[in-house]
């Protein structure tokens, strides 16, 4: 889990993490656990949206209406969607009273103005409703969002992490909307009785005095989020050769993933782990632990079966039955 949510904040276009997982397994204090660790970033002033100074390609139109860049800094964002949230609430809407009586068309900003260049968490995805869900990936895929409304149309960046938890007893995702998002892990209550007394023992000290508790783990926090920020930079630079290509779609052949989102997300996850570990690209180790991020929700599944999450299993059934 946590190794995924770094990865999904490194790189952005892998289109977020879901977190699977029976309640009670710290997912909900993961996310929030992240955002703490990220750099804060640099953003144009007064802009409503957080758009990035060095990216003028990506302004919103009030950006690039000015004739002068002020800049700020900030944490960047951390936003969480309530289940109760209406579809204005989440996309924004058009202030008809403004429209009305001064003839322009005000915008009123939704969450995913408020999560560009941030996090958006949903916790419970699976109970949103499906058009807002679909909805949310659309935004994410695109990295914008439009917003028409009485014949008025407004389009602003949304460049966002999305990152969704659920407890798969309460219902699951549509195998289209599974397939949406990129990485996707399970979280189990730990069976290990030392790991239990220890988790329950950091939980106590932290209750008892959170300053001087948060302040132990500062240095490696501090630490983990610097190399959080390098691996960011080391990204773009990162070369994938036909080797790891052709394991990527090798893997995703034997394990009968559908069309060809699971190969794309299975080769960037792997360059972006080789990132992480500060290689010149990835080799086949890497792919194969990508794999097993971006692969477990998109394998072929019969009807009332459970997602699998043994990716290396299931590639080993297929190489013995190969066999024969």
């Amino acid at each position: 889990m946590k190794l995924a949510l770094i990865l999904a904040v490194i790189n952005p276009a892998l289109g977020g993490v879901l977190i699977r997982g029976e309640k009670g397994t710290a997912k909900s204090t993961a996310v929030r656990a992240l955002a703490a660790l990220l750099p804060e970033q640099r953003v144009t002033a007064d802009c409503l949206f957080g758009c990035d100074p060095d990216r003028p390609e990506e302004w919103c139109d009030e950006c690039r209406r000015k004739a002068e860049i002020k800049l700020r800094t900030r944490k960047r964002p951390l936003v969480e969607l309530p289940i109760g949230a209406t579809e204005d609430r989440l996309l924004g809407s058009i202030n008809l009273e403004e429209a009305i009586t001064r003839g322009e068309s005000k915008f009123e900003p939704g969450l995913l103005a408020e999560a560009n260049r941030g996090l958006l968490y949903v916790d419970e995805v699976n109970l949103l409703d499906d058009h807002l869900v679909d909805s949310l990936l659309d935004a994410a895929a695109m990295g914008r969002n439009i917003v028409e409304r009485e014949g008025v149309s407004i389009t602003h960046p949304a460049r966002f992490t999305l990152i969704g938890t659920m407890n798969p007893e309460e219902g699951e995702l549509r195998p289209q909307l599974l397939d949406r998002f990129g990485l996707c892990v399970e979280v189990k209550g730990l069976e290990d009785q030392r790991k239990r007394q220890e988790v329950v023992r950091r939980r106590l000290e932290f209750e008892s005095g959170p300053e001087a508790f948060i302040s132990g783990f500062k240095a490696a926090e501090d630490n983990l989020g610097g190399h959080i920020e390098k691996a960011a930079a080391l990204l773009p630079s990162m070369t994938l050769s036909d080797e790891a290509l052709n394991y990527a779609v090798e893997i995703c052949l034997a394990l009968g993933v559908d069309g060809h989102r699971g190969d794309l997300t299975v080769i960037k996850t792997a360059l972006t782990l080789a990132a992480w570990k500060e290689k010149n690209g990835p080799d086949a180790s890497d792919v194969l632990e990508a794999a097993e991020l971006a692969l477990p929700h998109r394998m072929r599944r019969r009807p009332f079966q459970d997602v699998d999450f043994d990716v290396r299993g299931r590639l080993d059934e297929g190489r013995s039955a190969a066999k024969y």
